[in-house]
């Protein structure tokens, strides 16, 4: 029996639907939390290419929802063992795993080369540094966040909106898994809707999730969901940029105190408050702003914006 069966007697897959979901090729950007059921999930319906992209080693204070992952794996590379795993799950599907973090100076390359994109990465400037990219080159990005209880999942740029014209501004909070904590189940709930959405684009199902959030509150058990398909692109925004395009021309400002960061992101590197900033004679230049996420630059670059007449770019030390 054809392993696929079970999904082809459906009307919406069929022979037809199968052939596309082979021919497909999907970037996943983190292998944790969310990818846990995401690739399974993918790799299962017989997706054809699998790119999983992730820098980090298991750690056991996450497989409470890093479930593809077990005991015996903590210290090996994340992307390396969740390639494994699909290797196992369907021989059918060419997988991909490349071990290193997703930066401005990278994320063109892979996401050129994919159909649609998954950003199950966890990370502020992860996630905008996608939007970007796939907004500039046309291609689909399903993005996703979970914190706490809650969470969304959305798909936005190909034909869609940007996630910038969805959130614009800098997060109210910084808080992060690590920071807040995080129950697993509602991360699984929303990895999984990842993998539905990127299924339904592939296979074309109408009405397209493009254009869509699904907001999930697992205290309640409730759902919302709404489209943006008109949503305004933001007339200016501040991207991310990697360490080593940095150049000797920027005023680069590190935000991280020395007990946070003993050592500069980069050699030219130096320390100044917002105040300072303002009265700064070198107010022609490309400001870099650095931190760790990259949230507390983005709010800088909030404050300063009015007051600076040149480019403002943030550099997140943790992507770096």
């Amino acid at each position: 029996m054809n392993r696929y069966t079970r999904q082809m007697i459906l009307p919406e897959v069929g022979a037809e639907g199968q052939a596309r979901l082979s021919a497909a090729k999907v970037l996943v950007v983190g292998a944790g939390g969310l990818a846990a059921p995401a690739l399974p999930l993918l790799a299962g319906a017989g997706v054809g290419q699998l790119t999983i992209m992730d820098r980090d080693h298991v750690a056991l204070s996450n497989l409470h929802r890093q479930t593809f992952f077990t005991e015996a794996d903590c210290g090996r590379p994340k992307a390396e063992v969740a390639a494994d795993r699909c290797r196992g799950l369907n021989s059918d599907v060419r997988i991909f795993a490349k071990k290193q973090a997703l930066t401005n100076d990278n994320v063109a390359e892979f996401v050129e080369q994919a159909d649609l994109v998954l950003d199950c990465a966890d990370s502020y400037a992860a996630s905008y540094t996608l939007s970007d990219t796939c907004f500039e080159l046309g291609k689909p990005l399903i993005s996703a966040s979970v914190l706490g209880l809650s969470g969304y999942v959305g798909s936005f740029c190909g034909s869609a909106p940007s996630l910038r014209a969805v959130f614009p501004d800098a997060p109210d909070s910084g808080a992060s898994c690590a920071t807040a904590g995080v129950l697993g189940p509602v991360v699984g709930m929303i990895g999984a809707m990842q993998a539905q959405m990127a299924l339904n684009l592939i296979l074309g199902l109408q009405p397209s999730p493009l254009g869509q959030i699904v907001q999930v509150d697992a205290r309640t058990f409730r759902s919302t969901t709404f489209r943006f398909d008109e949503a305004p692109e933001p007339d200016r925004y501040f991207p991310f940029v990697s360490a080593n395009q940095l150049t000797e021309d920027d005023l680069i400002i590190e935000l991280r105190s020395t007990d946070e960061a003993p050592g500069s992101i980069h050699p030219n590197a130096r320390r100044a408050s917002t105040d300072t900033l303002r009265k700064d004679p070198k107010k022609g230049k490309r400001l870099a702003l650095c931190c760790a996420t990259g949230l507390r630059a983005w709010r800088a670059a909030e404050e300063l914006q009015p007051d600076w007449p040149g480019e403002i770019v943030l550099v997140a030390a943790s992507t770096s």
